[in-house]
């Protein structure tokens, strides 16, 4: 089975991106940083995901987030599917804070269960096909509106999600232009989406 290892942000000061992740979300693995100064407005047409096992963390990690200087999109609430909350992180990145459970079944964690990649695209089922012709395997998917992949042990999780639904759900317009500011690392190779959204092995995305 392929593997997704980690996310690479571009961004402008790589010491204070990981400065951030560590104060907001004692996160340590999974994302790297790259220095980058390529133009980019708006929606950059992806949100990363942390999943967790009750809301009390939800509150905790945004808490956090917020006091090391993300914006909120979306305050912590109840939804039909749980409850969570949507933050932008200095750089840049879109970040989604969740659990299914509606209730605390004990002391807030600072622990995550997963972590999600979710790429907002602009065909689901042409995007779709090309994964599945790069080895990937479909673990659910919902038409042309939503796709996520069988991960197996991945340390990453990626889903597709059509563009426009995806900045909704985040809270922001879908207008965005420039570099999307991120590079995907695993083992399917280099390569760039029809999104635009670049790969590589992941022994070569940066530290």
């Amino acid at each position: 089975m392929t593997s997704i290892d980690s996310v690479t942000l571009e961004v402008a000061d790589p010491a204070a991106a990981r400065s951030f992740y560590t104060t907001a979300f004692d996160l340590d693995s999974h994302v790297r940083f790259e220095t980058s100064d390529a133009p980019t407005t708006g929606f950059r047409g992806f949100t990363l995901s942390l999943t967790v096992s009750q809301p009390g963390t939800v509150d905790s990690l945004i808490g956090t987030a917020l006091e090391a200087g993300a914006m909120p999109l979306k305050p912590p609430a109840k939804s039909l599917w749980g409850y969570g909350g949507v933050v932008r992180s200095p750089d840049g990145a879109i970040w989604n804070i969740a659990t299914t459970s509606k209730k605390d079944t004990g002391p807030a964690t600072r622990e995550f269960d997963g972590f999600v990649l979710l790429l907002g695209v602009a065909d689901v089922a042409a995007s779709k096909r090309f994964y599945l012709e790069r080895g990937l395997t479909v673990g659910k998917s919902f038409g042309r509106m939503y796709v996520e992949f069988d991960s197996g042990a991945s340390p990453v999780k990626l889903g597709l999600y059509r563009r426009r639904a995806l900045a909704k759900t985040a809270g922001i317009p879908a207008d965005g232009t420039g570099s999307h500011r991120i590079v995907i690392g695993g083992d399917l190779g280099e390569f760039t989406d029809p999104d635009g959204f670049a790969w590589q092995s992941a022994s070569r995305t940066s530290l």
